[in-house]
């Protein structure tokens, strides 16, 4: 009694933080997990508008003395931003389906560099999610005295949970409760840049020439290409900007129908107001002369300078609205590592390159296992980082363009493939092949900038990725090829029996209900399947009956539309059928049930009760695959499903005998 309470207790707090499980029968399901453009902006696009609170800092920053050569790197950074929007506007009409960096450098290059550009955007987003909480914790604290200073890394670990819970309950829920945050950034920031432009007109108006003016007197002290390399250092710094813009192409799967068209209608959108919002930022940076200030952002510097002559309450009032919308908009923009960092790691699952467990979808009809294992990693770079932003910056940028570079290499290819066959090729070669020029140049220029500053760092945990990644696909082959010889064996055992069968007009075995029946929990109808009832059958004479279950695992690799269910559902039909006629082939009675859902334990304790309710004397059977050497990997890769559904069953009162399976190389 007290651990069914205790279990109740456990739903109930589950269905408050997270919320309770939705109806994959619901006709409306798509509609109510899917976002249009203007959603899928604020959800997606956040994370390119709160990188203007850190990205175009480091750039004036880097400047040092010769910030007024600011609107230089502003002018290069738009140019940027254009131009790897567009590309990336191609990429979607190409791969509509999504997938993103992943996804173009696996089909258009190959999968081991689609590997290499999947492994960088994890450690990206993980990044992503702790430099935009970091950055959000220190807008906030830019109002508090230095005493309370200590207090920022524990609120940071906070705010990542909260963001872990919302994202549990679902990705629109997610992006409506944050929308506010993200409407009043807009209006506060859209002001504080319009402001400057409009009492500083003249300083404005002069920036372009006062920048060139400082140009020349630079060059003409330190040389003209000392000062490049000032402003190729200040442009490379602010690199954290452009993180996000691939971010739409990654995840079309959550985007509604028709998803090329919302998908390139967001990208324009984030582009947009990125450009915008970077130029105005640092032309008013550059306007009033601002200088760093030790616990201070350089956006709050110039909130405080903009508002100087105002009344003090309207003034103070002002510039805490707008930071408080920054640091909330920095937390909104930690969304897009919550949001593509499971999808990219659910994609390469898919692939094997990750264990399967994170394609699976919880039954929010989320990515959980994605979600947790990224706010955990963002947590420890934190805790390792004790949050400082500006360490994180260095960590940060590298990666992303890695997969640019990648997926502009991808497009470049597959132009010049379909070249002659497809009408605008040329512009289309043209921008991709810009857009590659342009990212693999910034790619050089960061690591060469960044590379001793601790950028190394970066690289060292990309590469431990990869090494992991690596073995779990290893392992995933070499257990494949035992599975696929079993296959081979059982099918070619049994297909002798059910071709006799097929040729005869035997009738089926009558029912009885009465009889030893054996419930078996079969997957696809595969050599574990076939050995298990076989097994059955010569170890347990007296079983009669034979009953199959199997359920239909929605995951991301399905949950993509309602056609990609339907042929999910018509799969486990047409397997359970084989599994029937092998049954009858060997003269037993067959039935089965099936589920779909994205929980299999859960699905198959309600068929049990289906099957119990019909057949008095059930034993329930699973087959279980046993490596002939077993490692560390066997047992974290292998989910352990027929242990759960053995206990889940055992809660029931119903026993279920697990069938050794064992592979071998013979």
């Amino acid at each position: 009694m007290k651990q069914r309470e205790r279990l109740s207790t456990t739903e109930r707090a589950r269905n408050i933080f997270v919320g309770k499980a939705r109806d994959l029968k619901d006709e409306h399901i798509f509609e109510k997990v899917t976002l249009v453009a203007v959603l899928a902006w604020i959800g997606l696009g956040s994370d390119g508008l709160s990188s203007s609170c850190y990205g175009p800092e480091e750039s004036y920053r880097a400047l040092g003395q010769y910030h007024g050569m600011t609107i230089f790197v502003a002018l290069a950074v738009v140019v940027t931003i254009a131009i790897i929007s567009s590309s990336y506007s191609q990429i979607i009409k190409l791969f509509p389906s999504g997938g993103g960096g992943y996804k173009v450098a696996t089909k258009l290059l190959s999968p081991n560099l689609g590997m290499v550009s999947g492994s960088a955007l994890i450690v990206d987003y993980v990044l992503t999610i702790a430099i935009s909480v970091a950055s959000g914790v220190d807008a906030i604290f830019s109002n508090f005295p230095p005493a309370y200073q200590s207090y920022k890394l524990t609120v940071t670990l906070v705010v990542i949970l909260i963001l872990l819970l919302l994202n549990l309950r679902g990705i629109k829920e997610s992006v409506f409760s944050l929308m506010p945050i993200f409407i009043i950034f807009l209006l506060t920031h859209a002001f504080a840049i319009l402001y400057p432009i409009m009492f500083h007109t003249r300083e404005f108006v002069n920036l372009v020439p006062d920048a060139s003016t400082q140009f020349k007197q630079a060059s003409h002290s330190m040389g003209t290409f000392a000062v490049l390399l000032i402003l190729a250092r200040a442009y490379s710094m602010g690199a954290g900007t452009y993180t996000g813009i691939e971010a739409v192409s990654n995840s079309m799967v959550i985007l509604k129908e028709p998803r090329a068209k919302t998908g390139i209608h967001t990208m324009r959108l984030m582009a947009f107001s990125l450009g915008l919002t970077v130029l105005g930022l640092l032309a008013a940076y550059s306007i009033f002369h601002l200088k760093h200030v030790p616990g201070k952002t350089m956006n709050a510097n110039l909130l405080e300078a903009m508002t100087e002559g105002w009344n003090h309450w309207v003034g103070e009032a002002f510039v805490i609205i707008t930071l408080l919308s920054e640091a909330a908009l920095l937390f909104v923009g930690a969304q897009t590592g919550f949001l593509d960092g499971p999808r990219v790691i659910s994609n390469m699952a898919q692939d094997n390159w990750f264990p399967r467990r994170f394609s699976v979808l919880s039954d929010r009809l989320v990515t959980q296992n994605g979600l947790i294992l990224m706010a955990i990693a963002a947590s420890f770079i934190l805790l390792v980082t004790g949050g400082n932003v500006v360490t994180l910056i260095v960590l940060y940028s590298i990666n992303v363009f890695a997969t640019f570079s990648l997926s502009q290499a991808g497009m470049v290819r597959h132009w010049w493939i379909v070249k002659g066959k497809e009408k605008g090729w040329i512009p289309k070669l043209m921008i991709n092949g810009l857009g590659l020029i342009l990212t693999i140049g910034i790619l050089l220029t960061v690591i060469f900038i960044k590379f001793t500053e601790g950028g190394w760092l970066t690289i060292l945990i990309t590469s431990s990725l990869i090494f992991f990644v690596v073995r779990v696909r290893n392992h995933y082959e070499r257990a494949e090829k035992l599975l696929g010889r079993l296959d081979h064996k059982m099918l070619k055992l049994v297909e002798g029996a059910m071709h006799s069968w097929e040729k005869s007009s035997s009738a089926y075995p009558e029912i009885n209900p009465e009889a030893h029946t054996a419930c078996i929990c079969v997957n696809s109808f595969n050599g574990v399947g076939i050995n298990t009832f076989l097994k059955i059958r010569e170890d347990f004479e007296s079983y009669k009956n034979f009953i199959f279950i199997s359920v239909g695992m929605v995951d991301t690799g399905t949950f993509k539309g309602e056609e990609e269910l339907q042929n999910l559902e018509e799969n486990v039909k047409s397997n359970l059928k084989k599994y029937e006629d092998l049954a009858r082939a060997y003269g037993c009675f067959a039935d089965s049930y099936y589920a779909i859902g994205t929980d299999v334990a859960d699905e198959v304790k309600e068929l049990s009760k289906k099957v119990v309710h019909k057949y008095h004397r059930v034993i329930f059977f699973v087959g279980n695959p046993i490596f002939a050497r077993p490692s560390s990997l066997t047992r974290m890769l292998h989910n352990q499903t027929q242990l759960t559904l053995q206990n889940r069953l055992a809660h029931k009162g119903f026993m279920m005998v697990m069938i050794p399976v064992k592979l071998t190389s013979d």
